[in-house]
């Protein structure tokens, strides 16, 4: 069944933002992942959503696969730029069968 990780993402610094994007788009794709939602448009339609908040959702074959790449060495050195480059929800989910 596949899984879904989904983030809400706050960029602190564009430069670093865009080396990390590179880095996790490389391990996200080695993993079976790939993006389905990243950074699109938002409409708000009920509740509040602040404005410099976007929107990223992966989608792995399954949650398994998912954690391995959370913790895989390909994505080690996309978080650690992560930390100075965005603030993030970060929720992993399954989908439905």
């Amino acid at each position: 069944m596949a899984a879904y990780v989904v983030s809400e993402v706050k960029i602190r610094d564009e430069k670093l933002a865009a080396r990390y994007r590179s880095l996790a788009e490389a391990s996200i794709a080695r993993y079976g992942g790939r993006y389905v939602v990243r950074g699109g448009a938002i409409d708000v339609v009920e509740g509040d959503w602040p404005a410099e908040r976007r929107v990223v959702i992966v989608e792995f074959p399954t949650m398994a696969r998912a954690r391995e790449w959370y913790a895989s060495p390909e994505y080690a050195e996309a978080l650690e730029v992560r930390r100075d480059a965005l603030h993030r929800r970060l929720i992993f989910v399954e989908g439905v069968g």
